[in-house]
């Protein structure tokens, strides 16, 4: 028997639940999810001691029972699985596990599914997107070989450099030829930890030299659009914009773009091969932790970066209607409002107003996302005339509207079910694994595991 599938790996968690949950003291079916690190569990948590924050040791009955879990996720190569656990008052304790599925990405911080992957190896269209050509495009006049060597080597006169060996094997790796400016660069230092020694200053002199902490030529990576995954459920709701007059293109990634340092806070800086129509060869960019597309001006070429440090990110706002609308009480007024032939992305949020017709989009030519929130619509029927759609976010009740009705739109790449957060899990899993089988995708699997807690106040030692 596999260890996640053994009654004695959850009953200490199962324990914790009937201790600090009381619809599940009470008999009542509770749901969570554990991944390998991360979980979400419904028990509440003791409060500290006036005067001080929570620490670990208040939770270590839950932590502890965590871990048993994770360690038998670990065992058996599985990244999650969520439950739901029924604890009858006599002790006897039905677990539910749910999952895995090669079809289905994990759910955010909720133990219902994360997104349907309907098309093996697919991706949204962001994901898809290339650079485009730049005719004429051409370096900054600020790019100076002979200047970026020799303010280099006299701000770290010590370093290490790398051989012209070393930098070709570097390409090969990347099948990408640097350009000569990162050439100059790790000529003068390699930035190899191995190279300092018991000099703890070297690596902060880089970064002064340089203006950010310098990957090494082993750690030089392209900056891809597989560098940035993203859940479907975000990224299908992302759209590539470039304005006319960009210096960098609004892309997710380019096989132009090489990340060679960081800022000290988790954001990337690359050289740019690939830029906008108002952008050099070789400036560079920076490209946020925190947002999944597109990417920031900070110098025009590697030697201004040292020269003059970087600027601050610059980004051209596009004109015109959004790709992206957000129609709710706060935003965009409703669907007509939104409808242009460029929309991309339609997402429907809180609504106070009556259910809201598509028939205004309906035949926009690039129109690929639509997400509802519960009640929004007017007719869910109306999306099986949406011709375009790749990613479809709706709650149980408009699903089972177009399951019943075969209006289920065979365009989908991705799909979601977004039940409210209070939904029974296992018929939204049931919901799920019919939409996977449209598409001959692999179920979520639904594992029964039982065994006896004994009364509350009798429980086994």
């Amino acid at each position: 028997m596999s260890p996640l599938h053994d009654f004695t790996t959850w009953e200490p968690l199962l324990r914790v639940l009937r201790d600090g949950n009381e619809r599940a003291a009470a008999g009542h079916q509770v749901a969570g999810q554990i991944s390998r690190g991360a979980w979400s569990v419904p028990v509440r948590r003791r409060s500290p001691k006036p005067g001080r924050a929570s620490q670990v040791e208040d939770m270590r009955d839950e932590f502890d029972a965590v871990q048993r879990v994770q360690d038998a996720l670990t065992a058996t190569g599985i990244d999650g699985v969520s439950f739901t656990a029924a604890i009858a008052p006599s002790g006897t304790a039905v677990l539910r596990l749910l999952g895995p599925s090669p079809a289905v990405e994990s759910g955010v911080g909720s133990p219902h599914p994360g997104s349907l992957l309907l098309v093996e190896g697919a991706f949204p269209e962001p994901w898809r997107r290339l650079p485009d050509p730049v005719p004429g495009a051409a370096p900054a006049p600020t790019a100076d070989l002979g200047l970026l060597e020799r303010e280099l080597r006299e701000r770290i006169p010590r370093a290490i450099g790398a051989t012209d060996e070393e930098i070709a094997t570097a390409e090969k790796r990347l099948g990408v030829a640097l350009p000569d400016e990162l050439k100059v660069l790790y000529r003068v230092t390699r930035a190899s930890r191995q190279d300092h020694g018991d000099d703890h200053a070297a690596a902060e002199r880089e970064y002064d030299a340089v203006g950010c902490e310098l990957f090494s030529l082993d750690d030089l990576y392209v900056a891809d659009v597989a560098s940035r995954p993203c859940l479907w459920r975000f990224a299908a709701k992302e759209a590539v914009v470039t304005p006319p007059d960009a210096a960098v293109q609004g892309l997710v990634g380019s096989p132009g773009w090489i990340a060679f340092g960081d800022n000290g806070g988790g954001d990337r800086l690359a050289v740019d091969l690939t830029p906008g129509p108002g952008g050099h060869i070789g400036q560079i960019i920076i490209l946020s932790h925190e947002e999944n597309i597109g990417a920031g001006l900070v110098a025009d070429s590697l030697t201004e970066l040292v020269l003059r440090g970087p600027r601050q990110d610059r980004r051209r706002r596009a004109d015109g209607p959004p790709l992206v609308a957000h129609v709710n009480v706060r935003a965009v007024p409703g669907v007509e409002a939104a409808a242009h032939p460029g929309l991309e992305v339609l997402s429907i949020g809180v609504w106070e107003d009556e259910p809201l017709s598509l028939a205004p989009v309906v035949g926009l030519p690039r129109l690929r996302t639509l997400a509802a929130y519960p009640g929004t619509l007017a007719d869910p029927l109306e999306i099986s005339r949406l011709t375009g759609l790749e990613y479809l976010q709706l709650c149980p009740e408009d699903w089972r509207v177009l399951l019943d009705a075969e209006a289920v739109p065979r365009t989908l790449l991705a799909a979601s079910v977004e039940p409210r957060h209070d939904a029974d899990l296992l018929p939204v899993v049931d919901l799920a694994n019919e939409i996977l089988a449209l598409w001959n995708r692999p179920p979520i699997i639904r594992t029964r595991v039982e065994g006896d807690l004994g009364p509350i106040g009798g429980e086994r030692g």
